[in-house]
């Protein structure tokens, strides 16, 4: 298995991917929403067509180094606008398919080489449902959840116990060298790396916050060579209705300097991270009566990192109504698992069918 990191961002609740990667190039966007649509010119110019939101503009340096892409019109081939149907859907990959696609995945990639105990983590309360499946996984939120003072000890104890047993030792010791640099994690200070700064509750609010905290967290486990293999992270509360001015920029915010704080924490610890943000579908494209969005059809996915081929990539089928999908949703142009299925290979993925069947 390679020695890169995959991280999962997803963004739950249906992210509006107009406002993410606002088409201001489009003038049927702006009649579509006249409250609702990204100023043209307020953005991060991406091409003639398209430009991140303007809370999503920490992010546009990237974009120009070539380091993130950006796909529009992304989402699944399941027309549901149900949440939880659609997120489960997503989580696993597939219809009717048992465990998570990460999980397919690092058992397809571990090879023979095993896992080890810190390789697939979900930063929060359990483990994603996108993770089901793989050899090992664990869910938390803080360093003190995963060792306590007496863990060394007993680490100690059983790799010595094991140490002959050629099927028990390796496992034994690559846990024990985990728990010395856990241990030693949790002891160091916690100053971020190359001036990176993460939100903090006072100028940014809780949920920035919070999802930085995470985000901080996935980098410290990188930066220790603890074997991190896969991280999930949640950023919640995307679901737009109503007043969507007043829900989303906080979310936006959240995105826009977490990652980049993340991307600048990692330093050149980047070339072998690959970050992808994905939201369960996108919305309708007209606004609604109470200022917010419906739930729609294709939305946008975003991919940051090392070997990344930046700029728009996939198809964008446009906002003529002769291309919108039902009741008025931009159509899905670009499969999620098509997309996702290049960032696995890079990670050690050998064959897609059995990560995501059908």
């Amino acid at each position: 298995m390679s020695d890169r990191t995959l991280v999962l961002v997803f963004l739950r609740g249906g992210a509006d991917g107009l406002t993410l990667v606002a088409p201001t190039g489009e003038d049927a966007y702006f009649r579509a929403r006249p409250t609702l649509a990204v100023k043209r010119g307020s953005g991060h110019r991406l091409d003639d067509r398209f430009e991140l939101h303007p809370l999503l503009a920490p992010l546009g340096r990237f974009f120009d180094d070539g380091k993130l892409a950006v796909i529009p019109a992304c989402g699944s081939d399941d027309d549901t606008r149900s949440h939880f149907y659609a997120q489960d859907l997503m989580d696993h990959g597939g219809h009717n398919v048992s465990g998570g696609w990460l999980g397919r995945f690092l058992r397809q990639a571990q090879g023979s080489g095993g896992l080890g105990v810190l390789e697939a983590v979900t930063l929060g309360s359990a483990v994603s449902e996108s993770l089901r499946g793989a050899p090992t996984a664990t869910a938390f939120t803080s360093l003190n959840d995963l060792s306590g003072d007496d863990d060394h000890a007993l680490m100690g104890a059983v790799g010595a116990l094991t140490a002959g047993d050629t099927l028990l030792g390796a496992p034994a010791l690559a846990a024990l060298a985990a728990s010395e640099r856990l241990d030693a994690l949790r002891k160091a200070a916690d100053h971020p790396a190359n001036g990176a700064t993460y939100p903090t509750s006072a100028q940014h609010g809780d949920t920035a916050a919070d999802f930085a905290a995470r985000l901080r967290l996935t980098a410290r486990l990188i930066q220790a060579r603890v074997g991190l293999k896969v991280a999930c992270v949640d950023l919640d509360g995307w679901d737009s209705h109503f007043v969507q001015d007043t829900v989303l920029p906080g979310r936006l915010s959240a995105l826009g300097q977490g990652l980049s704080a993340f991307a600048t924490d990692l330093g050149q610890d980047l070339a072998a991270v690959s970050v992808v943000v994905i939201s369960e579908f996108g919305r309708r494209v007209a606004e609604n009566t109470s200022l917010g969005t419906d739930h729609g059809r294709g939305g946008a996915c975003l991919i940051l990192g090392g070997g990344v081929t930046g700029g728009v990539q996939g198809k964008w089928p446009g906002l003529s109504d002769d291309f919108l999908e039902g009741p008025g949703d931009v159509a899905v142009a670009n499969d999620y698992r098509e997309v996702l299925w290049p960032v696995l290979a890079r990670h050690g993925a050998l064959d897609a069918s059995p990560i995501f069947p059908g």
